[in-house]
């Protein structure tokens, strides 16, 4: 306590504001669990950048922890890009307190002499991605937490190929921030190098999003019915200018949800992985007979997709099965224009599902698989100049088509499966029946995630404890079935439980473990790297002779990896 304590005074010295300190003293005085909380460690990059809730302390986002990493980043590009003229575009949600952040952020950078556009207002994450390669910048920033609680915000960085950071401007930029003392932030703003960005931006993404989300010219987009929601996010700022420049008609906006706030008040989490999130899109969608169902989160790169099923009601997809779709369609258009011919690929990463890789296969197409993070998608682009993404997504209900923003974006995304379902509609088909003969085609894949919360230090350990626990003492036998191998991406191996054989993973380290049986049953688990929790993904399979017996066939693999949680006590 004593360490903390030593740690919470510096943040009562003249370095910090009397806000600040006031806030410190008081956690000092009658707060003592709060305040070791707060400092027990600093906040830092994980696989999103830094998110973490508001407040005074190490271990929050505030002004200091947020110029800390401006500071060092300013440090990192001033001693690593060697220009006249160093620049980077900040963008920002709808949180509390972002607008307030962002120019925080952009004093600290021009105080540093270096170029900054700020947007006007609040923007998608995709469109701050493709704004750094728009406006030729060394890198981007935006201000956001993406789909977390209130009381959350966060900070994401960018590189000057619009992708967030990798190695080894991560761990340089990380070098920095941590050699800094908070003493060390120049706040000191030259405000004549902050330029004020907005619709001449705005207008050359939507135009880029409609470019490479549209499909066809034989599309009757009139005939599609959608709903959409921006779940009182950055999206309102988009996605209704995207559908009617691409031509569609019909869109019904969920009014109670338009308003950008960052309290979220019509929802428990404004996640459209959550089937509650969408809760009121999908009965505006009964109401009126909508065909499709979009949601979006609070910064616009995640996308929740529902359409109806063979029984006409309104089923929420999964990521792995809108991206399944979604990767089908575009590499059938790319077919139809002969322009596959070996020099493709589509992205993936290692907990997403592994039917994209057979649905890519099936057209002679690569899928590159990389870590969790849309990060490691937008790596391959760089990596691999010799190749054309198609697309790539991940299960966590992120997209992107091509790579014109090198970031999951729910903008493009939106236009492809409102491409999908108009052009299913027109042909008697409909966006999950697309689904269904994809399963027939290839396998029915069932895949499920739970994520358990464990909060503060006690709960860090206990985390750590579970993957130890299973790093050390792996299973044998997951619902009858024998274990054919361990992955461990931490220590780079993948090991054959049955014959001990051990071949190398050629990834960069990440703390993830992935049992796979014999009869292509996965399950991996990692801790998140934006929250306390730890996440558990569940992929099983079978084959689906024709599409009528989907439903049985989903509930016998739903009641499979049920039989798995409860066999891992994890429910």
């Amino acid at each position: 306590m004593q360490e903390f304590l030593e740690k919470a005074k510096q943040w009562l010295t003249p370095t910090f504001d009397k806000e600040t300190q006031t806030e410190i003293q008081n956690l000092i005085n009658n707060n003592p669990k709060d305040l070791a909380d707060r400092f027990y460690k600093n906040l830092e990059f994980g696989t999103g950048g830094m998110r973490g809730t508001m407040g005074a302390g190490t271990n929050r986002i505030n002004k200091y922890t947020l110029g800390k990493a401006t500071q060092g980043l300013s440090n990192y590009l001033l001693e690593n890009v060697n220009k006249p003229q160093l620049s980077v575009v900040i963008a920002y949600d709808c949180r509390h307190n972002s607008k307030k952040f962002a120019k925080i952020v952009a004093d600290v950078l021009s105080a540093n002499n270096i170029k900054v556009f700020l947007f006007e207002d609040l923007r998608p994450t995709p469109e701050l991605s493709f704004a750094v390669r728009h406006l030729g910048c060394d890198a981007g920033i935006v201000l956001t937490a993406s789909h977390n609680p209130p009381e959350y915000n966060g900070y994401k960085v960018y590189w000057a190929d619009g992708g967030q950071i990798v190695p080894p401007q991560d761990s340089g930029i990380i070098g920095k921030v941590n050699a800094l003392d908070f003493s060390e932030i120049n706040f000191n703003a030259k405000e004549n190098l902050i330029e004020v960005v907005g619709k001449k931006i705005d207008n050359a993404f939507i135009d880029a999003s409609v470019k490479n989300g549209t499909l066809s010219d034989n599309i009757n987009r009139n005939n599609l019915k959608i709903v959409f929601t921006s779940l009182h996010g950055t999206s309102i700022m988009s996605i209704p200018d995207a559908l009617a420049k691409a031509g569609y008609t019909d869109v019904n906006i969920v009014e109670e949800q338009r308003k950008p706030d960052g309290d979220f008040p019509t929802v428990k989490s404004p996640n459209p992985e959550e089937p509650e999130a969408l809760e009121m899109a999908t009965d505006l969608a009964n109401k009126i007979g909508a065909d499709i169902v979009i949601g979006t989160d609070p910064d616009c790169d995640r996308l929740g997709v529902a359409v109806r099923d063979t029984d006409g009601n309104m089923k929420l997809m999964n990521g792995n099965q809108t991206m399944v779709v979604m990767t089908d369609f575009l590499l059938r258009k790319w077919k139809q224009e002969n322009k596959i011919n070996g020099k493709q690929f589509v992205g993936s990463t290692i907990v997403s599902t592994e039917l994209v890789n057979d649905v890519a296969n099936n057209y002679g197409v690569e899928t590159k698989v990389g870590l969790t993070g849309f990060k490691w998608i937008a790596k391959m682009v760089k990596d691999f100049p010799e190749l054309e993404l198609i697309g790539g997504g991940e299960e966590s209900f992120g997209y992107m088509v091509g790579d014109f923003v090198r970031d999951k974006d729910a903008v493009t995304a939106c236009l492809l499966a409102c491409e999908v379902a108009a052009y299913a509609k027109q042909n008697g088909s409909s966006f999950y029946e697309e689904l269904l003969n994809i399963y027939v085609e290839n396998k029915f894949y069932k895949e499920h995630l739970i994520a358990i919360t464990k909060k503060g230090m006690d709960g860090a350990a206990e985390i750590k404890k579970m993957l130890s626990d299973m790093r050390n003492n792996p299973l044998t036998m997951i619902d009858g079935e024998k274990v054919e191998s361990l992955s461990d991406y931490q220590a780079s191996t993948k090991k054959n439980i049955i014959t001990g054989e051990v071949t190398t993973i050629d990834l960069p380290k990440s703390n993830v473990l992935i049992y796979q049986t014999e009869s292509g049953t996965r399950i991996a688990a990692r801790p998140s790297g934006t929250e306390p929790k730890i996440k558990f993904y569940f992929s099983v399979n079978t084959s689906l002779d024709n599409t009528e017996n989907a439903e049985k066939v989903e509930k016998e693999l739903d009641a499979k990896i049920q039989r798995i949680i409860k066999e891992m006590n994890l429910n």
